[in-house]
């Protein structure tokens, strides 16, 4: 996956300077997506979102010297619009070129596998097998892994659902041949398939970054210097820890 913004160019400016570029408010507007229940696992006594992903965006807020508000959007793409259109100063998101055309993001803070739940009839073993023209695989509309599978599913049959749930319930009437998801969900929902089973591998892993606006190049420099901070000094390993997430990885 293609970040636009290239560690090489984070050369380093005052402080100053970042809060003026990415808080322009004299507070940070973080967008927030609710859906992931690895970044996000509740809501605080004022219905704001809790976990991960509001604990990073807070900890950014620390880092410049001002106050946070949170925004939960229920889509991802709602969270790419309210950061592209300068209602909110950055997203946490899943990054994807098809989203990079309209904010800048830097790289992954966290990444989450994405593979396949099967019938335990299936011929297939791996996540890598399945880009064959007999096979129909369902996805999550406009999920992160979707928009990887549209891209480079070159014989597999792309079947897109509202929710993973209607993709299982195809499985389960052998209309599907496997359902695309993160390891961690559909983990969680192999109970809902009446014999499923999770194939080894994977075919991608979904990188959740910060995005913001992309005429803010200034802001998106500071936002990638500090996620390789936050990654270094241990600060996304004990947010991690603190929130007991698994199945998440942080990358290099």
């Amino acid at each position: 996956m293609t970040i636009q913004c290239d560690r090489s160019s984070a050369q380093a400016f005052d402080l100053a300077s970042a809060t003026q570029n990415l808080a322009p408010r004299t507070y940070l507007k973080a967008a927030i997506y609710t859906g992931n229940f690895l970044l996000v696992t509740g809501k605080d006594p004022d219905g704001k979102p809790t976990g991960i992903a509001p604990d990073l965006a807070k900890a950014l807020g620390a880092r410049l010297g001002v106050n946070v508000e949170l925004i939960p959007f229920a889509t991802q793409n709602e969270v790419i619009e309210a950061t592209a259109s300068s209602d909110c100063d950055i997203g946490l998101v899943g990054a994807d070129p098809a989203r990079a055309e309209n904010v800048i993001f830097t790289t992954a803070y966290v990444e989450i596998e994405a593979t396949y739940m099967v019938t335990n009839k299936s011929p297939y073993q791996n996540a890598t097998e399945l880009d064959s023209e007999s096979v129909r695989i369902g996805a999550k509309d406009k999920s992160a892994y979707e928009l990887w599978l549209s891209r480079n599913l070159k014989h597999a049959k792309l079947i897109k659902t509202k929710t993973v749930d209607e993709a299982i319930a195809l499985l389960n009437k052998n209309e599907l041949d496997a359902v695309a998801g993160l390891r961690p969900g559909l983990i969680e929902d192999l109970s809902k398939a009446s014999d499923g089973q999770l194939l080894n591998g994977r075919f991608m892993a979904v990188q959740q970054a910060i995005a913001t606006r992309k005429a803010n190049p200034q802001a998106a420099v500071f936002l990638q210097q500090f996620i390789e901070e936050a990654k270094s000094s241990g600060l996304i390993s004990r947010i991690i820890k603190e929130h007991q997430v698994s199945g998440l990885t942080i990358p290099n």
